[in-house]
C-alpha cells in the first residue's frame, strides 16, 4: 500500500509525501517548503528518494535543491520546463512513466497554467497529483498558455476514471465555491458540496483531495462542454469559448 502524508505549508499550499512500504521509497510531490518536507519525512523515519515536480513555479520547485542536498534524491520534472526546474535530472512528458516501488505513475501533459505543466496519475492506486492544473471547484490561472490549451488539458483530466482521487496543490476551495455559486446557482449538487466545504473550513479541515466524479458534476471549469452551461455563458456549442468566459469571470471576481 501507498501512504500519502498531506500537510500545509507556506500560505495555502499543500505538501505531499508518498511512501511505499515495500520498497521504502518516498516521493516528494513538488517542494514548496524544503524544511517542512524534510521535517515531515524525518518524523516518519522516511528518506526522500525522489522529487516529482509538476511545474516550475517557486512554490512548487523552490525547495528542490535544499532537499536534494540533504537527501541525494533524484529530481524528476517536466521536459517542457527543463531549463526552469532547479536540479532537474530526469525530464518527462506525456506518455512517459515513473515508478515508486512497484507502483507506476503515468505522466499527463496538462499545459496552460504553465507551458510544460504535467500531472502524475497512478492508475493502480486510483490517484493523481495535478499540481495547479485543476483545483477543487476551480482550475489554475492561464498564465502561459491559451484557453484552448487549458481546456484540452482539463479534458485529459476529465478522461481519467471518475473515481480517481485528485490531489491538488492549494487550499482554494472555499473561495472557488463563492465564485461557482455565481456561475451555476441552480446546481443542487454544487450547493450540497459548498455546504460541506463551508462546514469543513469552519472546523479548519482540509477540502483536498477531491474525487473527480464530484468535480465533473460541480466544477464549472470541467463542464465547459455542457450545453446548458454553454448557453448560459453565451457560447453555445463552443467549449473553448465557454471555458474562456468562465476563466475570465473568475479572474475578475
Amino acid at each position: 500500500m501507498l501512504t500519502i502524508h498531506q500537510f500545509s505549508c507556506l500560505n495555502d499550499n499543500y505538501g505531499y509525501l508518498v511512501h511505499d512500504e515495500a520498497s521504502q521509497q518516498t516521493i516528494a510531490i513538488d517542494t514548496p517548503d524544503a524544511g517542512a518536507y524534510l521535517d515531515a519525512a524525518a518524523k516518519r523515519n522516511w528518506q526522500i528518494s525522489a522529487i516529482w515536480n509538476t511545474h516550475w513555479h517557486p512554490d512548487h520547485a523552490g525547495g528542490n535543491l535544499a532537499i536534494q542536498n540533504e537527501t541525494g534524491c533524484e529530481i524528476i520534472g517536466p521536459a517542457g520546463e527543463a531549463d526552469k526546474i532547479p536540479g532537474l535530472q530526469r525530464a518527462v512528458s506525456g506518455g512517459d512513466s515513473v515508478m515508486i516501488g512497484a507502483w507506476r505513475a503515468d505522466i499527463i501533459d496538462v499545459p496552460g497554467h504553465t507551458l510544460g505543466h504535467i500531472a502524475f496519475h497512478l492508475p493502480d492506486a486510483g490517484i493523481a497529483f495535478v499540481g495547479d492544473a485543476v483545483f477543487a471547484l476551480g482550475c489554475g490561472r492561464v498564465f502561459e498558455g491559451t484557453p484552448e490549451m487549458m481546456w484540452n488539458s482539463l479534458s485529459r483530466i476529465k478522461a481519467l476514471p471518475s473515481e480517481t482521487v485528485l490531489y491538488c496543490a492549494h487550499e482554494y476551495t472555499q473561495a472557488n465555491a463563492r465564485f461557482c455559486e455565481t456561475i451555476d446557482p441552480e446546481n443542487t449538487e454544487l450547493a450540497a458540496y459548498i455546504s460541506e466545504i463551508d462546514a469543513k473550513r469552519a472546523r479548519n479541515e482540509k477540502t483536498v483531495p477531491m474525487r473527480l466524479s464530484r468535480e465533473l458534476i460541480t466544477n464549472p471549469f470541467l463542464r465547459a462542454d455542457d450545453p446548458g452551461l454553454q448557453a448560459k455563458m453565451g457560447h453555445a456549442g463552443d467549449p473553448v469559448g465557454t471555458f474562456a468566459e468562465i476563466r475570465g469571470r473568475k479572474d475578475r471576481f
